[in-house]
């Protein structure tokens, strides 16, 4: 959520930033409902004052046997007026709330402003591309010998867009997730597992909701209102809510192993089969609390720690810095890892690592005691470390052989009980 106090102040200028992300954006409807919301709340406090003042004197003429009646009625009419100012008020609040909370998040000055992803900046490429001297096939091709997904009993299962991962497949799934996160925990980061849900409040502090209803899968009866997590970035930005964390605590850095969770599964087509976009996939999830001035150097942290994930795997990849309208809801500034894949003859997103600044903490009420013991917003920043599915599309695709076999990283050796490489079973 953003500051109203800046909107208040530099309404043009917050205009143009939040449309740059998102074109329609108007912010006249929000500051014209903030407006009245403070003349009715400066009404409603003024009545209040008079109704003390009035009692006051009621009790005095009380004390000196004098008629009340007509400072009775007088209190009767204010308090009336105080019930019916007092609604307009809870209703402007939760309209201001709502109106609020679907405004994307500012990006940085810094940030270019464009709407069009080619307009991304490469700030770093490492590896080149592989070269085939026989036709290369997709991992969907490969798999018809590798036998390491089962898509069609999966969508028997749970129907299309739903993965069943089998015998070598399950184990190179598994390999990659604890690789990743011994990786990750070498540098510094302590391990969670979370709940695989989460309440609405908890979503809505993480920015998911109300802007991504649509897209996320949930549990509503009598009993339970909750949402399946999305990624595991709406659970540990949970994990703090509503608390004010201790200044020499931070910055806090998590990592996380979950499935996710997701209504939108992609376009139908040759470019988006198999594991490149599906309803559940699994990732490693990077999260950080920090205090305002150390967001920055953390960013770089959690991007440097992805990309390292990419070059132990010997993968070919690049690091793109986002233009505001392909940004997050959430983002101030995003650095996408995009992966190469043969199949599919073009990069794609394996990690994006986003600070968040203070927009997700606001909504959360997630904050520390700065310098002077003031409780100050924290900012928040997330990162994949990495999502696995897009992960094995590569490491199959960039390491087939002409015999349909595939070559294994030397750093999954040791995850795969001495694996080197995995062999056609038909």
């Amino acid at each position: 959520m953003l500051d109203l106090k800046y909107l208040r102040q530099s309404p043009e200028e917050a205009e143009r930033r939040l449309q740059s992300k998102e074109p329609d954006v108007l912010l006249g409807p929000i500051l014209e409902l903030d407006e009245r919301l403070r003349k009715v709340k400066t009404e409603s406090e003024g009545v209040r004052s008079q109704r003390n003042q009035l009692a006051k004197q009621i009790g005095m003429a009380k004390g000196r046997g004098e008629a009340v009646e007509p400072l009775m009625q007088e209190a009767e009419c204010l308090r009336e007026r105080e019930t019916i100012l007092d609604e307009q008020l809870s209703g402007l609040e939760i309209a201001l709330d709502e109106a609020l909370l679907k405004l994307p998040n500012l990006p940085d000055p810094e940030v270019k402003a464009a709407s069009d992803p080619k307009e991304n900046e490469c700030i770093a490429s490492v590896g080149q591309k592989p070269s085939f001297s026989f036709a290369f096939k997709n991992h969907v091709e490969l798999n018809e010998r590798l036998q390491l997904f089962d898509f069609k009993r999966g969508a028997k299962v749970a129907g299309s867009g739903w993965t069943a991962y089998r015998g070598v497949g399950a184990r190179l799934e598994w390999a990659l997730i604890n690789f990743m996160l011994d990786h990750h925990l070498e540098n510094g980061f302590e391990m969670i597992m979370p709940p695989l849900v989460a309440r609405p409040e908890i979503a809505t502090g993480s920015s998911h909701l109300p802007k991504f209803d649509h897209q996320l899968f949930r549990i509503f009866d009598s009993d339970y209102h909750l949402y399946l997590i999305p990624t595991a970035e709406m659970a540990l930005n949970g994990l703090h809510y509503d608390e004010i964390l201790p200044s020499s605590e931070l910055p806090k850095r998590y990592v996380a192993y979950t499935p996710c969770f997701r209504r939108e599964a992609g376009a139908a087509g040759s470019q988006e089969r198999g594991l490149i976009r599906t309803h559940q996939f699994n990732k490693v999830e990077m999260f950080a609390f920090t205090r305002p001035e150390e967001s920055d150097a953390m960013m770089q942290e959690m991007v440097k720690s992805a990309c390292s994930i990419l070059e132990a795997l010997g993968l070919h990849h690049r690091a793109m810095r986002l233009v505001t309208g392909d940004m997050s809801f959430a983002a101030s500034t995003t650095i996408d890892i995009e992966v190469w894949l043969p199949g599919q003859d073009r990069y794609y997103e394996v990690s994006s690592v986003s600070n968040c600044r203070d927009f997700c903490a606001r909504r959360s009420g997630i904050r520390h005691k700065g310098k002077e013991g003031k409780p100050e917003l924290v900012h928040t920043l997330n990162g994949s470390g990495v999502a696995t599915s897009r992960l094995m599309v590569a490491l199959l695709e960039n390491n087939q052989r002409e015999d349909g076999s595939v070559a294994l990283p030397v750093v999954l050796h040791k995850y795969l009980n001495g694996l080197k490489e995995i062999q056609p079973l038909a």
